[in-house]
């Protein structure tokens, strides 16, 4: 009996580092554009107890933190190593970044497509979805038309950390995809990177005040309404990733446009092939 239990503990010990990894790659997945954190805790079989958790923390503390402690270690490396690097590839390359992240964007969308029509699609599902897309849309060419200019900030940053902790709640949604056309992406990117506490502070704000008042909810809209909230959720991507897309700098007779070009295929396909793995 001792044997198997010591065993059994050398078997879990081995497991943490593991855990760690996963961890690590959610962390990825939340802060890089085309990849959700909602998705990859799902496929890694930790998202109900994450969710758990988040929605009774006192009543789950002591059966859900030990097992999810090793995640949430990964999750932390994983999300401001990244952050740091993508704040320095932004600077210094901004449109082939931008082209690939939206090459990641649009080569996960056959794969939201697919989830999203897991449970049937029904005129609700499409009339959710072109809403979506019209509400985003119509925000997006407005804020265009009256050169309006959103200056990051302290509100600015607590509603950075309500996108981040709703792309970890809602499964598919990525908080860059909302981010990115109202010029929020980068600064946010970059202060988590360099551990800002102008941007740390009021996004974890944000953050914690919508996993405390939305997690049940949007759990029980998922639920419920998984079709029309899903298919709302593809709507708000592709409306976005439209608006984002620099085709200027996708020029065709210029050597940086065959470069964006080519950063573009590439986060096709390495989306493609992401999805292929998982």
């Amino acid at each position: 009996m001792t044997i198997k239990k010591e065993k059994s503990s050398f078997s879990a010990l081995l497991k943490i580092p593991f855990h760690i990894l996963q961890g690590a790659l959610v962390g990825l997945g939340a802060v890089l554009p085309g990849i959700s954190g909602g998705v990859l805790s799902v496929i890694f079989g930790i998202y109900k107890p994450l969710m758990e958790l988040l929605a009774n923390p006192v009543r789950n503390f002591k059966t859900h933190v030990p097992r999810l402690l090793p995640y949430i270690l990964g999750y932390v490396i994983g999300f401001v190593e990244i952050a740091h690097l993508l704040s320095f590839v932004l600077k210094k390359y901004p449109d082939p970044s931008i082209c690939l992240f939206i090459g990641l964007i649009a080569g996960m969308l056959p794969s939201l497509w697919k989830e999203s029509g897991l449970h049937g699609r029904t005129k609700r599902s499409f009339v959710s979805m072109f809403t979506a897309m019209i509400i985003v849309f119509s925000l997006l060419i407005s804020l265009n038309a009256l050169s309006v200019t959103i200056r990051p900030g302290f509100v600015w940053y607590v509603f950075c950390g309500f996108c981040l902790a709703l792309s970890i709640i809602a499964p598919g949604m990525s908080f860059s995809t909302l981010l990115m056309p109202l010029g929020l992406y980068t600064p946010f990117v970059e202060g988590i990177g360099s551990l800002s506490p102008e941007v740390l502070i009021p996004g974890g704000i944000g953050g914690v005040a919508t996993i405390i008042f939305l997690s049940r909810a949007v759990n029980s809209l998922f639920d419920t309404c998984y079709s029309e909230a899903f298919h709302g959720i593809v709507g708000i991507i592709i409306a976005a990733t439209i608006m984002i897309t620099p085709f200027d700098a996708l020029t065709v007779f210029t050597n940086s446009g065959l470069i964006n070009i080519f950063f573009l295929a590439a986060g096709v396909f390495t989306a493609g092939l992401m999805d292929k793995l998982t």
